[in-house]
């Protein structure tokens, strides 16, 4: 019986090793570029990445931040103006940002994020993970550490995000130069001025 145990562990072993080497011989055949699609294999190893990035200790912590409409609110905003460039306000990951990185950012309303610990959720949120776009945003202070627990709470109320909250979002979310150049261009119009030209000026030498 130690006999078969050994054997299929080192069979096992031998079949991680090629599906490995042969991820990495597709990859250099194919070149290092972000734009492609992530292999099956290269997903599976990101889905790894985020079971293991928060060591076990970790892993048990639990929230120190009781849930409330007013926590909720303040992680809406917060998350509304620092994450959802990536993760989009309702958790999906479907912005122009979140769908180019490598891997592309998770869909945070499926099992695969809500049924992490809130312990791992907040050392991910705090340290990030390595070899994605997700980075660590602890800072060391007890502000930054309250902040994170309360969106671990706001994680948990992704899959029940409504409509309404979603519009709230898009209002606090940052805005571009040209979003506030054409803010700007309305404000200017609904007061019944002229909207401003902006020309560049060239100098000849």
């Amino acid at each position: 019986m130690h006999k078969l145990s050994l054997f299929l562990a080192g069979a096992l072993s031998v079949l991680v090793i090629a599906l490995v080497a042969g991820g990495v011989f597709v990859m250099v055949a194919r070149g290092f570029s972000a734009r492609e699609r992530p292999s099956i294999l290269e997903r599976w190893v990101a889905r790894r990445a985020r079971g293991m990035a928060a060591p076990g200790d970790a892993k048990e912590r639990v929230n120190p931040v009781s849930n409330s409409p007013e926590v909720l609110a303040e992680a809406r905003a917060h998350w509304a103006d620092h994450c959802a460039g990536c993760h989009a306000n309702n958790g999906s990951g479907d912005t122009e940002m979140g769908k180019r990185m490598y891997p592309p950012a998770p869909d945070m309303r499926l099992p695969e994020t809500q049924q992490m610990t809130d312990g791992e959720l907040f050392f991910v949120i705090q340290n990030g993970i390595r070899m994605t776009g997700m980075p660590g945003w602890g800072g060391g202070s007890q502000h930054d550490a309250q902040d994170s627990w309360k969106l671990v709470h706001f994680i948990r109320h992704l899959p029940l995000v409504s409509s309404e909250e979603e519009r709230e979002m898009q209002s606090l979310n940052p805005k571009s130069p040209d979003d506030l150049k054409e803010e700007q261009e309305e404000k200017e119009f609904l007061n019944g001025e002229e909207p401003h030209e902006h020309t560049e000026h060239h100098h000849h030498h």
